[in-house]
């Protein structure tokens, strides 16, 4: 069941729908003013969920002679 986020061109809104059926037909809606103009916005990860108190982790380290990489490390289920 996917939730997508949306927001309004018209008041700016930001807000989140819920599909629970991919075949059902919607009529999406700013639920602050009624407008149907609206952008599907990218969500923001939160990788904070699921850690048990653990801590993510960022290292940096040399790839390559004058560049850097770094590595994101979040903490999982399975830890």
């Amino acid at each position: 069941m996917p939730i997508f986020e949306f927001r309004c061109l018209q008041c700016g809104k930001l807000f989140e729908k819920l599909f629970l059926d991919q075949q059902a037909e919607i009529e999406l809606k700013c639920p602050r003013c009624g407008a149907d103009s609206l952008d599907r916005v990218i969500s923001r990860a939160n990788p904070v969920m699921g850690t048990k108190g653990k801590k993510t982790t960022l290292t940096t380290k040399s790839c390559s002679p004058g560049s850097s990489c770094m590595t994101l490390e979040v903490p999982g289920a399975g830890d």
